[in-house]
């Protein structure tokens, strides 16, 4: 009989670094590939904030956009607590992620409790969401500020450097790809998608409601993972799919049937 393998801690933790470096790459590719004619800007950036909880050692994240005429707009979360958080933030003007969009850079606290008096509705609320450190990188191209990426984690110790920095490069990539849009269009493709985008996450907010409704025990996060489930493997705008559930044209049962 051969002698197998011996599995060592170090050979373990190479392993694991190195499909972590893979994950990071395939995040990358993904980012570059949904970057197309005609992309979804909410599937793009709803695709961000899931790789950075999926990559960063974070609980979840956000992302808060610059509309067209400079006010801020929550615009995807990877979870409903943060998604809450984001629109207190945009709401009441406080927070880290607030003052980063507005200052370009970045802005974080690694135990909110201990910083209540630089932001206090936001670290009293964010405490409510189970949050207690941020990490807010902004999506930035030299002197152009599109909005900003949020990481939020569940424990008071900050979010990583190398955490930061890679979400500072994966925010850098989302950026460049949304302005590229704008290079390959016209002067008012940006903004335009932005605005869709931001109009569109009212209706996914109605759609979650329906689906939510028509269940027992189906929460938001699961209503939109059903609602997003359904969409990829039909090949559907997540926008279009959420208008039709709104308007009562879709198959309710269908879609709960991809919540898990």
């Amino acid at each position: 009989m051969s002698e197998q393998p011996q599995i060592t801690p170090s050979t373990r933790a190479t392993a694991t670094a190195s499909g972590r470096e893979q994950r990071v790459a395939d995040t990358f590719v993904a980012l570059a590939d949904t970057l197309v004619d005609d992309f979804d800007v909410l599937e793009f950036l709803h695709m961000l904030c899931d790789q950075c909880v999926e990559l960063l050692q974070v609980s979840a994240a956000g992302v808060i956009l610059l509309d067209e005429h400079g006010g801020l707009r929550m615009a995807a979360a990877s979870s409903e607590r943060a998604e809450l958080l984001e629109v207190f933030a945009v709401q009441n003007e406080d927070g880290p992620c607030i003052d980063c969009v507005r200052t370009g850079a970045p802005s974080a606290s690694a135990d909110l409790t201990a910083d209540a008096f630089r932001w206090p509705r936001f670290a009293a609320a964010a405490h409510e969401c189970g949050f207690h450190a941020v990490q807010a990188v902004p999506m930035r191209l030299r002197r152009q500020v599109i909005g900003v990426l949020t990481l939020l984690k569940a424990d008071s110790n900050g979010v990583h450097d190398a955490s930061t920095r890679l979400g500072q490069a994966l925010a850098d990539v989302a950026t460049i790809g949304m302005l590229q849009q704008r290079a390959i269009g016209n002067a008012d493709l940006l903004a335009e998608q932005l605005q869709t985008a931001l109009n569109s996450r009212i209706i996914i907010e109605q759609a979650k409601g329906v689906l939510s409704v028509h269940s027992n025990n189906l929460d938001m996060d699961a209503a939109f993972t059903a609602l997003r489930g359904y969409a990829r493997s039909h090949h559907q705008r997540l926008s279009d799919l959420a208008r039709s559930v709104a308007d009562g044209t879709a198959s309710i049962p269908e879609i709960l049937a991809h919540h898990t």
